[in-house]
């Protein structure tokens, strides 16, 4: 990369939500306690906008209003800020990368176009670098998600060939439960590249193979847990991290049964970072679900976890 200065996005990266009104228009006043929220429990790199953000649910102007927000909050802090900039529209990518380096995004990073899809790698590539090009001081990591996007090509391929044409690349975002790719990726040119793991699930799986970062939404709600795993692996601790990780996939398994964006937004509500409902298509809990939702929360010791 062509960027010296760097600096690796290393543990936990917040992929968080994004906070609205009950009518669905944008509820930024939430975004300062938002911050507060995740500073109070370690968490210093956030990325915003992206899946968990509901990114292909705002028009450009929110995205734009959304990261500006973001940035006057976290001014004076030690907060970085991730802006996710990917669109199915590539000159609303660009208009989005363009407005988040003029912020001074720690980084940007984009899902790739996944109505009309890049065929093959080299279309791929290509796509992505008429993104990255539109920062060109900013350092760049393509966001793989193939469970949403659909795209399923090779990411130790892509990292070979993107380097020649993204200057700046920085990495990928590996939401890919590939955990064999992904030793390919975090060893790939003796290691030089930043690779994210995605899966909050397999989290630990990855730190076994050598992962150094994950972006995950769990780390909205449940950053003690996660904070947790990451100490008693470092300190040999395999009993403890095993423990955590599955709290984690427990939540996981929980919140999706109801829809993960609803739930995990409801639960966001329970402790106080009221980031209101999800916007069509994703489903609002009804208050009954809700209720119900506490209450195996309670149950599981869910908020005696995340104290």
């Amino acid at each position: 990369m062509s960027l010296p200065n760097h600096q690796p996005l290393l543990g936990l990266v917040t992929a968080t939500h994004t906070p609205l009104h009950a009518d669905g228009s944008l509820n930024l006043t939430v975004v300062e306690r938002q911050a507060a929220h995740l500073l109070g429990h370690g968490i210093e790199t956030v990325f915003i906008g992206g899946s968990t953000g509901e990114s292909t649910s705002l028009a450009v102007e929110e995205r734009r209003a959304l990261a500006e927000r973001w940035f006057a909050v976290a001014e004076g802090t030690p907060m970085r800020i991730v802006v996710h900039v990917g669109a199915n529209c590539l000159a609303d990518a660009r208009e989005l990368a363009a407005h988040a380096e003029q912020l001074g995004a720690a980084a940007i990073a984009a899902v790739a176009p996944s109505y009309f899809k890049p065929r093959d790698l080299d279309t791929l590539v290509a796509t992505m670098a008429h993104l990255a090009a539109a920062a060109p001081a900013t350092p760049f990591y393509y966001y793989d998600i193939p469970v949403l996007t659909g795209l399923s090509h090779s990411m130790p391929d892509f990292l070979a060939q993107a380097p020649a044409r993204i200057p700046t690349l920085a990495g990928l975002k590996f939401t890919n439960g590939d955990l064999m790719a992904f030793q390919f990726l975090i060893h790939a040119d003796g290691g030089k590249w930043d690779i994210l793991y995605g899966c909050d699930e397999q989290f630990l799986g990855a730190l076994a193979m050598g992962g150094t970062g994950a972006v995950g939404s769990g780390f909205n709600f449940a950053a003690p847990v996660y904070q947790r795993l990451l100490r008693a692996f470092h300190a040999g601790d395999l009993a403890t991290a095993r423990e955590e990780q599955f709290r984690g996939v427990r939540l996981i398994k929980l919140f999706a049964s109801y829809g993960y964006m609803g739930a995990t937004k409801a639960a966001m509500q329970m402790l106080g970072i009221e980031v209101g409902p999800p916007r069509l298509p994703n489903a609002t809990l009804t208050p009954e679900q809700t209720a119900k939702l506490r209450a195996e929360l309670e149950a599981m010791g869910f908020f005696e976890w995340v104290r």
